[in-house]
Formats: C-alpha cells, sequence, structure tokens
C-alpha cells in the first residue's frame, strides 16, 4: 500500500469510528480497535510515525487518567483498591503461566512472557470508556482507575524483576523521572495560573505538559523501562492542580479535547493492526483457551472482591479490569523483540490481550453500564460510597 496514502485512510478511519460509536452507543476505543484490526487484515500496516504517536497516545491516556483519580477518595478506598488490583494481576500470571508451561509447551521465559501479558488490565481502555460514560467522576470509576494502576504495577514490577537488566540508563531513567515528577509538582502552578500563559492559542500549557510526556518516553527508551507507571504518578501528583482553579480545569478540558481528537485514536488503530488474523487462526483452539483462562482468572481475581466493596457495580467492574491492551502489548513486543516468544506466540497473546480489550468492554457497556446521575456523583464525592446500580 503507498505510504502516502495511509495519512488519509487513517484519518477516515478515526472520523468513521466516531460517527460508529456514536450511532451504536459503544466506546470509541472499541470501535478503533476493530477498524484497525479489519484494516490491517487488508494490508494497512503502521508506519513509523504512527507507531511513535501510538506510544504517545498511551502515555498521555495513562497521565490523563491519574489526573482523574480522587487522591482523598484513593487513600480511603486504599484496601478496597489494592486487593482488587492485586489479586487481578497474580491470579491470571499464574492460571496463564502454568497453563503455556505445562499444557501448552511453551518454554519457561515464553510462559512468564505469556502470564505477564495477559495478567494487564488496560488503564487506557478503562479511563476512555469511564469518561465517555461520564463514570470517570464516580466513585466506582475512581476505584477502578486506581485498581486498574495497581494491577499495572505489578506488570511492570514482573518485566523489571523477571526480565530486564539493569544499567547505568536504568538509573539515569529512574532519576529523571523521580526529579521531573518533583519538579513538576512544583512548577505546575505557576504555569497554571500565570496570567502571561493563560488563555492562549498557542496552548503552552498543553505544550509544557507534552514536553514533560516526551521526556518520560525518551528516558524510557534510554533506559529499556517503561513511561507509563511515571506518567500516571505525574498525573496523580498534578490532579490536584488541575482542581485548584477553574483556568486549570480549562486546560485538562483542553488536554483531553487534543488528545482525543488525534492522538489518542492513533494508539487504539495501531493496537487492531497488530492482530494477525492468518497466524491466529492456524492455533485457533490456543486463542480461545488463553482467551477464556484470561477472562475466567479475571473473574477469580475480580469478581468477590468486587462483590464485597462494590456491590451493586461488581459485575461492570470485573468486566472492565478483564480488558487488556498497553501493558499487554510491550510485554509480548518485548518478549519477542528478546527471542523469548516466536512471531505465533506473539500474534496469539497480543490478539487475546486486543480481544480482551473489545469483548469484556462491550458487554459491560451494553448490558452492565451502571446507571447513575448528578445526584450519585456528589453523594460520592462527600461520603465515598458506590450508589450506582447495575
Amino acid at each position: 500500500m503507498n505510504a502516502d496514502s495511509t495519512p488519509l485512510i487513517v484519518g477516515a478511519i478515526v472520523f468513521l469510528s466516531s460517527l460508529i460509536s456514536l450511532k451504536l452507543g459503544l466506546s470509541v476505543a472499541i470501535v478503533e480497535i476493530v477498524i484497525g484490526a479489519v484494516a490491517g487484515g487488508f494490508g494497512l500496516k503502521p508506519e513509523e510515525w504512527m507507531t511513535y504517536m501510538a506510544g504517545f497516545g498511551g502515555i498521555i491516556l495513562t497521565f490523563l487518567a491519574g489526573t482523574e483519580i480522587d487522591t482523598r477518595l484513593m487513600k480511603e478506598k486504599f484496601r478496597a483498591s489494592f486487593l482488587i488490583g492485586t489479586l487481578s494481576f497474580l491470579i491470571p500470571f499464574a492460571v496463564v503461566f502454568l497453563y503455556t508451561y505445562f499444557a501448552a509447551g511453551w518454554s519457561y521465559k515464553a510462559s512468564l512472557i505469556a502470564g505477564t501479558a495477559l495478567s494487564t488490565t488496560s488503564l487506557a481502555v478503562v479511563y476512555s470508556v469511564l469518561v465517555e460514560t461520564g463514570l470517570s467522576d464516580t466513585a466506582i470509576g475512581k476505584l477502578l482507575m486506581a485498581s486498574t494502576f495497581i494491577t499495572d504495577m505489578g506488570t511492570a514490577l514482573a518485566l523489571s524483576v523477571l526480565f530486564v537488566k539493569p544499567t547505568l540508563y536504568t538509573l539515569i531513567f529512574i532519576s529523571v523521572s523521580l526529579n521531573v515528577i518533583y519538579l513538576a509538582d512544583k512548577l505546575s502552578r505557576h504555569v497554571f495560573t500565570n496570567p502571561l500563559l493563560r488563555n492562549k492559542v498557542i496552548e503552552p500549557e498543553i505544550k509544557y505538559i507534552f514536553l514533560l510526556l516526551l521526556a518520560f518516553m525518551f528516558f524510557a527508551k534510554l533506559g529499556e523501562g517503561h513511561a507509563v507507571l511515571p506518567a500516571f504518578f505525574l498525573g496523580l501528583l498534578m490532579s490536584r492542580h488541575f482542581e485548584e482553579t477553574a483556568e486549570s480545569r480549562v486546560v485538562r478540558n483542553r488536554l483531553r479535547t487534543v488528545a482525543y481528537a488525534v492522538i489518542t485514536p492513533i494508539f487504539f488503530i495501531v493496537g487492531g493492526m497488530k492482530i494477525s488474523i492468518p497466524l491466529i487462526a492456524s492455533v485457533l483452539g490456543l486463542f480461545i483457551i488463553l482467551f477464556m483462562l484470561k477472562i475466567s482468572a479475571k473473574f477469580l481475581g475480580v469478581f468477590f472482591l468486587a462483590k464485597r466493596f462494590i456491590p451493586q457495580g461488581r459485575m461492570y467492574t470485573t468486566l472492565l479490569m478483564s480488558t487488556g491492551l498497553t501493558f499487554g502489548t510491550i510485554a509480548s513486543v518485548f518478549g519477542l523483540n528478546s527471542g523469548y516468544i516466536n512471531q505465533v506466540q506473539y500474534s496469539v497473546l497480543v490478539g487475546v490481550v486486543i480481544a480482551s480489550a473489545v469483548i469484556p468492554t462491550f458487554i459491560a457497556q451494553r448490558w452492565f453500564l451502571p446507571v447513575h446521575s448528578e445526584d450519585i456523583v456528589e453523594t460520592n464525592r462527600v461520603n465515598g460510597n458506590n450508589g450506582v446500580k447495575n
């Protein structure tokens, strides 16, 4: 396919996905992933600029998710989010590892990659769905994002402890990340409240945030780390700055608009393009088994705790915690590039990861979307209780 036509085709996919999303009432992220997979099947391949923008889109979504978390509620509900997030990681990791190693005959390191890739929950998907459905300001939404972060932190730690060999550049990445987060926490208030920068068409505040996130990406690649965690922590610390003034909240809304208009659609479309349908079809039985193992293990890890802590949103929580995308793909790519898994194993894992981003989200939105209102949102903010119903 002519490379010059790729931006035009991608632009058409972005616009078409929006129309389909509005028509069917589905998350646009689901539609973009599915159309991306179809386009990939017809020969559309992600170019280098798309791959980088997709990575940047995932980082922006993670940062925005961090800014939406109510730190007060997170402290109050730490036990619930920690338990849900930890078991959401550990049970799928153990189940998938044991099956691929003892039943499917994968190598030890390939099985570790499989367990890591299929234990994730996509913070990007969860955040996108919660924002689109208006649940990001509710107790269930904030608890979901906090739990998802705990799960993804487990994935990042697993990759680091099991595979990554620390180097001087790794230490540089960690040091730079900590210093950027510290300085941004101190300086952001001045950036957002400076009268010379506010309400300018050139959007200096958004460019400032982009610079911070791009710095994370650069040093993460240098140190063979992952920019997702520092981006989330930065968003978490800056969340209070975005709530201090009306101007700061406007900046966050503008950032969200810019991200959702162009950048994050590339993230989801490229994710869909990574599916190799012929390779998955060649081992369809394994694909189905791994998908069912991921979903059932997530159910065991989340549902019963959600029933205790979020009784009226237990199934919705379980389904969204079953989604995967960003870290699952990162783990699979790492395994392929390091020679731990082959191309078929990679395609199966990425296929399962992307299927888990689409199918549970579709079911959650279609049949288990919590009913909410402004009164419920206000009640949740005041007493920290969940007042939504399935």
